[in-house]
């Protein structure tokens, strides 16, 4: 009854595929331009600096977490991996100016689902960088997480990690 009830992780897939969710140059976790994300204090991924201000679903799951200021929005997929899109650095500060979101906490989305606009302009003026960290949240529910190294990402199209769950 319980698992009718709550779900049963364990017939599912163990295997995750990141994709990009924004369009522009791959950055090294390492490289971000804040310590939180490049010493993964909140995770393992990978960092993007955008060509343009669209963000897509990086994975299928469900919108996790919205953010009132509307820089970042976290997902979860259907086996539980926890995914943190932050787009640019310091730019909680811009209190949701130059983002619009569409979608909201609770949305079920799939891989290229947009989920927020943004303003390139805007950000690289009034925050310190427009890299925008990819992250997964919760590493210690991982087997293994393999970045995949590469020059320029598509949105919802360039696979950038595959991960396989604990």
């Amino acid at each position: 009854m319980f698992k009718k009830l709550f779900g049963n992780h364990k017939n599912m897939s163990k295997d995750v595929n990141i994709f990009s969710p924004i369009t522009g140059q791959y950055i090294k976790i390492e490289d971000i331009p804040d310590p939180v994300f490049a010493q993964k204090m909140m995770g393992e991924g990978f960092g993007i600096q955008p060509t343009e201000g669209l963000v897509v679903s990086p994975v299928e799951g469900i919108v996790d977490n919205v953010f009132p200021t509307k820089h970042a929005i976290g997902l979860k997929t259907d086996n539980g991996l926890e995914v943190l899109v932050h787009i640019g650095i310091d730019t909680v500060q811009l209190n949701g100016e130059g983002f619009e979101m569409f979608v909201s906490s609770g949305d079920r989305v799939s891989v290229g689902d947009k989920l927020v606009q943004f303003d390139i302009d805007f950000i690289n003026q009034n925050a310190k960088s427009t890299i925008s960290p990819v992250i997964i949240t919760n590493t210690d529910s991982t087997e293994s997480i393999e970045v995949l190294d590469s020059e320029s990402l598509k949105r919802g199209e360039s696979k950038v990690i595959d991960v396989k769950l604990s």
